[in-house]
This record gives C-alpha cells, sequence and structure tokens, in this order.
C-alpha cells in the first residue's frame, strides 16, 4: 500500500510485522556479517542464529544499508505513486544508516524528509507508528515528520545486559566505558541519551537489575497513558514475565509490544538483554 506520502524506516525499529503491513510501512533491512557473508537482518539474520554465534564466541559484525540500497527504495516507492517520503532511522550516533538515507535522498525523484529519531528499537518504532498514523489521517511529510521527532524525543529506552562485553566490542557503548571496570561484579542497566548509550545504574545481580529495570518504566510513565515495549534476546521468560508485571502496574497502559531483538541490535547488546521502552502517547 502507497499513499501520496510513504513512510520508511529501517529493521531495527522492530515493528511488529502486522503493524508493518496495516499502515504500508517500508523497511529496509541493516546488515550482519558473520563468517564474512552479510546477511539482511530481519530474514536471512535470525535472534537465534545470532544467539548462537555469539554464545559460539563467532565474531558478528553489522553495517548499515548502502546508500544505493535507500535510493533504489525511494524510486520504487516514488514508482508506485508516492509523492513525498517520510524516512525514520536509528541514531546517527549510533549508526550511519541516517547519513545513508540522507545521501540517497538527495538523487530521490520526490521529495525525502530524513528523520534522526536519535534511538533505536520501539524507541524509534514508536514514533515511525506515529507518522504512519499522522498521514493516515491526511497530514503533510512535514508534519508526519515533526510528529515522529516529537515522539522521539519523549520517548525514553532502558535496558539491562548480562555483560558488556558486546557492547565493548561493537564499539557501541559510548560514556558507558566508565562501567566496565567493574563489569565483573556489576549488573548494569543502561538507557540511550542524546542518541549514545549511556551507564545508567550499576546493580549486583540480575534479579536485582531486572526489578530495577521494572521499576525505571514504571517511574517514567508516571501518571500518563503510554504505549510499552519489552524487548529481548534469548531471554522470552523473563521478558514476558517482566511484561505481565508492567500491564498489572500501569492502568493507564495503552499498547503493549514484546518481541525479541533482531540480528543487528542483538550482536551489540548480546544475549540476555532485556529492555523496556516507555513513550508517551
Amino acid at each position: 500500500m502507497t499513499t501520496e506520502v510513504a513512510i520508511v524506516t529501517d529493521s531495527t525499529a522492530y515493528l511488529p510485522d502486522q503493524v508493518v503491513e496495516r499502515h504500508g510501512i517500508v523497511v529496509v533491512p541493516l546488515k550482519v556479517v558473520l563468517r564474512g557473508r552479510p546477511l539482511d537482518d530481519g530474514t536471512e539474520a535470525t535472534p537465534a542464529g545470532l544467539a548462537e554465534a555469539l554464545r559460539q564466541k563467532r565474531v558478528v559484525t553489522t553495517s548499515r544499508p548502502a546508500p544505493e540500497t535507500f535510493a533504489e527504495t525511494y524510486r520504487r516507492i516514488a514508482d508506485e505513486g508516492a509523492r513525498e517520503i517520510v524516512s525514520v532511522h536509528l541514531s546517527a550516533e549510533l549508526s550511519g544508516t541516517y547519513e545513508a538515507a540522507l545521501l540517497a535522498a538527495r538523487e530521490s525523484p520526490v521529495p525525502v524528509r530524513v528523520v534522526d529519531s536519535r534511538t533505536l528499537a520501539m524507541a524509534m518504532g514508536f514514533p515511525v507508528l506515529t507518522a504512519a498514523e499522522a498521514v493516515a489521517d491526511g497530514a503533510s511529510a512535514e508534519e508526519a515528520a515533526a510528529a515522529a521527532e516529537k515522539r522521539a524525543a519523549a520517548t525514553h529506552g532502558f535496558f539491562y545486559v548480562d555483560t558488556l562485553e558486546y557492547l565493548r566490542r561493537g564499539g557501541r557503548i559510548g560514556a558507558a566505558a566508565a562501567l566496565m571496570g567493574a563489569a565483573l561484579a556489576v549488573k548494569p542497566l543502561l538507557y540511550v541519551s542524546d542518541g549514545r548509550v549511556a551507564p545508567l545504574e550499576k546493580v549486583r545481580t540480575a534479579a536485582k537489575a531486572i526489578s530495577r529495570l521494572e521499576e525505571i518504566a514504571i517511574e517514567a510513565a508516571g501518571d500518563d497513558p503510554v504505549d510499552i515495549a519489552v524487548h529481548h534476546l534469548a531471554s522470552p521468560e523473563r521478558a514476558e514475565a517482566l511484561a505481565d508485571r508492567l500491564k498489572d502496574r500501569l492502568p493507564l497502559l495503552d499498547q503493549m509490544y514484546a518481541s525479541e531483538v533482531g540480528a543487528v541490535i542483538g550482536a551489540h547488546a548480546g544475549p540476555g538483554l532485556l529492555a523496556v521502552v516507555v513513550s508517551p502517547k
């Protein structure tokens, strides 16, 4: 489905397939490189395969889509009838995806508004969904892009990892490097701040860290209507239990999404990742 204003994002939004299909959102995959072979995130590269590769200590790297991939996508969308495009992507501080989209936008046959969400996963997915809903209600590309930016700025992402090693390997921990000296003695809680991964708290055990993650999400939600996403990698039971507790404790909860992250984010977070996205309505 293509409207006069089309919405594009990348595979790290981790929007449910049915949501993508319902709103006609176009998803451009990032790449996961395993054993020298580049694989599309979300289709060729699966979370289960990624988790197993990491457990076996295989070298896993990731890469942005090529600018030409975006250019081909924009041309196809224009050929299908779109007059404008809103293209929303993960933080430029974490990936060159936004830059690749900007380069492609210069060659697009129709105007493209490229949005740096300054975040990732469903913290980006909710703004993408907001843009799609705005377009469905008759918004212009400019209005939809502004709506996505506004929601992204109000959305918070918090996460727990069993170890900082994978973030260190991928060069994605930024300020969280301050935690490395104590990594063996603590379980880190982190968040996305101004587009980067930053340390939030140090907790002594996994159980206490997950309990604290829940409390942080409740505090962030406050007394306002919110959408929530719970993400994990290779920890479905913990994610389901956390999602159930949040449902019970948030009377103004609107939408709840629980999903496993894809291989790109998983490669940098590692098995055991548990994350909560809090997005005010």
